[in-house]
């Protein structure tokens, strides 16, 4: 595949932010998105918006730090280093996500402004466990999701903000549809968790032309974070200026060469690793 560039020994690496709860087995969350962003040669700042307590085996409860403080770790990042590209996971609660939402157009981070936004969508665990209030989801559908460069939803995600049930290419197409319809500039329907396909495929949508961007299925029960992992590779190439079709092609690949590299964890289900990376020299 072909890689961001790295920035030489010594200077200073494009920045990406990303604003997500955090995954104590490290698997997942701002753990994820920090490994992504690393081994993809991105400086990575975050804002942690919850604490969750979780393992391989699920989430048990999380903790929602106060939206000031989510909001203000944006601010004060954005203000002094400077990112070319932001990402949200779990946001937890509907106050966290207006704080967000109102610092982000404040330091022109989303679609009106100058910082592409990836909007994760995060509400519950690959377990099921709810990581969004369920009064949240309005908040998520026309507070945040109007704000993103592109969406990144899985299908359990999709069923829960447009109420579609994705289990063909139609379906996809209509939720796609419909996600373009609350306002994101790009919409991506995820085929990951649609286990009767051969193919994993997602579809990317701009309101005019869908693209299809398949790959071949892997068979594991070793995919957890896989999601954030997506998200945080989009991020990063649009951090590097690449269009959104370009950065989702390139994520799409990065993810498949994690999930090919995933490993056991504990007793449940272990994550999607780019620890690859480090095996390649000189590229």
């Amino acid at each position: 595949m072909q890689f961001l560039p790295l920035a030489p020994n010594g200077s200073t690496p494009v920045r990406a932010l990303t604003i997500a709860g955090t995954d104590s087995g490290g698997g997942a969350g701002i753990q994820a998105d920090s490994r992504t962003m690393a081994l993809c040669g991105v400086h990575a700042c975050v804002s942690v918006a919850a604490v969750t307590v979780q393992n391989t085996l699920g989430v048990s409860g999380f903790h929602e730090i106060p939206p000031q403080i989510v909001a203000d770790q944006v601010r004060t990042v954005v203000g002094d280093i400077g990112i070319g590209a932001a990402k949200t996971g779990m946001l937890a609660s509907t106050a966290i996500i207006e704080a967000v939402a109102g610092v982000c157009r404040e330091v022109g981070i989303g679609r009106q402004g100058s910082i592409p936004l990836v909007v994760d969508p995060v509400a519950a665990s690959m377990h099921g466990d709810a990581l969004l209030h369920a009064e949240a989801l309005d908040a998520v559908r026309h507070t945040l999701i109007p704000l993103a460069t592109v969406v990144t939803p899985n299908l359990d995600e999709v069923r829960l903000i447009t109420g579609i049930d994705v289990v063909d290419d139609r379906s996809a197409r209509k939720a796609a549809e419909a996600l373009i319809a609350l306002g994101p500039q790009w919409a991506i329907v995820k085929g990951g968790h649609l286990r009767t396909s051969e193919q994993s495929t997602d579809l990317l949508f701009d309101g005019d032309a869908f693209h299809e961007l398949p790959a071949r299925r892997l068979t594991t029960g070793n995919d957890h974070g896989g999601g954030d992992t997506l998200a945080a590779a989009i991020c990063c190439a649009l951090a590097h200026g690449y269009s959104v079709p370009d950065a989702v092609a390139f994520a799409k690949e990065w993810t498949f060469r994690c999930l090919e590299a995933s490993y056991d964890l504990g007793a449940g289900h272990g994550p999607v690793s780019p620890l690859w990376r480090l095996q390649l020299d000189g590229q």
